[in-house]
């Protein structure tokens, strides 16, 4: 019965499913080099996992019988440009999670970017073909743990998007709050026509990994939102439920920015996720109830 859990990275998405698994009763440890802005009082471990033994002491210090690897780098855009060191922390520490904790219970969270986007959208029995650096790294991690563990389970998330503060250490926020605080203020931002995406809310993903956490699905698992949509239409949508002008939510082709190594269809689908039984009544938002859902935060958040 796991009710320790080590979770490998404390951003965005490490944050939120460390919120709720401790919601359900789970004890969740956050480890990274370096404690992030905001943390609060959850508990927290500093821990280079690319050191040889560190996730051997990690996993003795805390007891944990669970680890989920949401590590970086997660820069796209900056993956590209490192694809060496990318491979080396996405492989390098799932290798290093099956030598030093072969016992445990291990969840990869993976990515979209493991395809290469020229379908419509992906589920679990389609082979990936990676488009980037990021989504090679990622999928050489995912057979690496496949190989050793048997048990192991690989969440495939799309783009996860939700509220983030503003912050001086806090680097690209995810694409609904760009979004929301320039056309808050008033002015123009950019979004691609020709990238399409099924996003998901961070309270959902959040949801689902920590019914899984404790589980025993193995495999492949992907997880999504419910609404296949450009970035340009979602902008607008977005724009919308905050009562701003869609207007300033301005097309552009994918290739004239940061998105241009991304997949054109990052879209993912699953034929798994409303079979397995520890994710029964749970449900994912679609784009417009994530936005109403976020609103509140939104009003009270300084612009």
């Amino acid at each position: 019965m796991v009710r320790r859990a080590l979770i490998i990275g404390s951003g965005f998405i490490g944050q939120h499913l460390g919120r709720a698994l401790r919601e359900a009763g789970l004890a969740a440890t956050l480890c990274s080099r370096h404690r992030p802005e905001g943390l609060g009082e959850a508990a927290w471990l500093g821990l280079d996992a690319s050191r040889p033994g560190a996730i051997a002491q990690a996993v003795a210090a805390t007891g944990a019988q669970a680890v989920v690897l949401v590590h970086g780098p997660s820069d796209i855009t900056g993956c590209e440009q490192a694809p060496e060191a990318a491979m080396a922390l996405h492989a390098g520490i799932a290798t290093r999670l099956c030598q030093e904790a072969p016992t445990a219970r291990k969840l990869l969270i993976s990515t979209d970017n493991v395809f290469d986007g020229q379908a419509p959208g992906y589920d679990e029995s389609h082979a990936p073909c990676p488009a980037n650096a990021y989504g090679r790294a990622k999928l050489a991690a995912e057979h690496v743990l496949r190989a050793a563990d048997p048990g192991a389970l690989i969440v495939r998330t799309s783009l996860v998007y939700g509220y983030e503060p503003r912050g001086p250490e806090r680097g690209w926020r995810n694409f609904f709050m760009v979004v929301a605080d320039t056309v808050r203020a008033g002015q123009p931002v950019q979004a691609p026509v020709d990238h399409w995406n099924t996003p998901i809310l961070v309270e959902d993903a959040a949801a689902v990994l920590a019914r899984l956490v404790p589980g025993s699905a193995a495999g492949l698992l992907h997880l999504a939102g419910p609404d296949r949509a450009s970035r340009f239409e979602w902008g607008q949508l977005i724009a919308r439920s905050l009562g701003a002008d869609p207007g300033l939510v301005r097309p552009v082709e994918r290739a004239a920015g940061r998105y241009a190594c991304r997949p054109p269809n990052a879209c993912l689908r699953s034929v798994r996720l409303h079979q397995l039984p520890e994710l029964s009544g749970l449900s994912i938002s679609g784009l417009a109830t994530g936005a109403a859902r976020l609103r509140p935060l939104l009003e009270v958040s300084p612009r």
